[in-house]
């Protein structure tokens, strides 16, 4: 029974490690075969896990947040939007002004975009 229960903690600390680093933001399959990015499985591993542990998961977007790429940061807040939108808007609010970049992809369609840009169009849809 040692570590069956904790699994689920490896796997949320590995889905955070890949967002962490991540270059591109993507939250479907992409290109022609609509192949699913590394960072975007661990995406969507972070939001499985999320409502079961949504505090673990808080933690963990935190973290994110704080040492994550600019794309890692716009998984991260996307996510905490689900948990907390008072602190989404905040984290999203806080990186209107950052000019850094990162890749999008939207089915076959690649582009860059910056997070204070993608931040500004997210606190709109809000």
């Amino acid at each position: 029974m040692f570590g069956i229960g904790r699994k689920w903690e490896r796997e949320l600390e590995s889905a955070a490690d890949t967002l962490v680093a991540a270059d591109t933001l993507a939250f479907g399959g992409v290109g022609i075969a609509g192949t699913l990015l590394p960072v975007t499985e661990a995406y969507h591993q972070v939001a499985g896990i999320l409502d079961d542990h949504p505090e673990e998961v808080r933690r963990q977007l935190d973290r994110v947040l704080a040492d994550g790429t600019p794309a890692g940061r716009a998984y991260a807040a996307t996510l905490l939007e689900r948990i907390d939108p008072a602190a989404a808007r905040a984290a999203w609010t806080s990186l209107r002004d950052d000019p850094s970049e990162f890749t999008t992809f939207v089915g076959c369609v690649m582009d860059r975009e910056s997070i204070g840009n993608y931040a500004t169009q997210r606190l709109a849809a809000a």
